[in-house]
């Protein structure tokens, strides 16, 4: 998370020794009155930087009331949960049921991916991604309703049936690739459907 500036925490020290002091935040004015600032509009764009930061919000249900946020809820911001539909084979195509398994929590920061309503996680089952470094016991973070590239790895359900693996094209037809050299290419028959695109790797430490 990016630091505050001089200013920008000295703002924040005002801010949190009223609150200590009086049980509320200052408003706008009193923060511009205490700092000498001409206009309100320099405090607001103080404010709006240091919220973009994460240092402070705004009170739910009352119009432009300041709230600090603590270092456990900034720290609960960089995290998300990312709901897990069951394994994945990364070896022969397999027919699957998607099941629920619950979730995953992701430092955001730390993987570097922005979740949204269309971020899902599968558990890998199989050795025929090891060429790009996915392992048996790995969970992927994948994307659902991206278009994938052509070299990205995905989670797909060929001729119905799931599977990760690289997508690629071959004249502008689609199929899949282990990186194993022990698994042959998968072309599809019928169909092939691009469920999810890889977005990022989760290893779990050794027991």
């Amino acid at each position: 998370m990016p630091d505050l500036t001089v200013r920008q925490q000295q703002i924040v020290d005002f801010i949190q020794l009223r609150q200590e002091q009086e049980g509320i935040c200052p408003s706008r004015a009193e923060i511009a009155d205490h700092f000498g600032f001409r206009s309100r509009n320099a405090v607001n764009e103080h404010l709006r930087l240091i919220r973009q930061k994460g240092f402070i919000g705004e009170t739910e249900g009352k119009m432009r009331a300041l709230k600090l946020i603590t270092p456990l809820q900034r720290h609960r911001q960089k995290v998300a949960n990312i709901p897990i539909f069951g394994s994945i084979p990364a070896g022969f195509a397999q027919a699957k049921v998607q099941e629920a398994k619950g979730c995953v929590s992701i430092d955001i920061g730390t993987l570097g991916i922005t979740p949204t309503p269309g971020t899902f996680a599968l558990e890998v089952r199989g050795d025929s991604m090891i060429g790009k470094h996915i392992m048996d016991g790995d969970i992927v973070v994948l994307e659902q309703g991206v278009n994938p590239k052509s070299g990205e790895v995905v989670a797909a359900l060929i001729d119905n049936e799931s599977t990760l693996k690289t997508f690629l094209l071959n004249r502008g037809k689609p199929f899949l690739r282990a990186e194993n050299p022990k698994y042959p290419d998968l072309i599809p028959a019928q169909e092939l459907v691009i469920q999810g695109v890889f977005r990022a790797l989760i290893r779990r430490a050794a027991g």
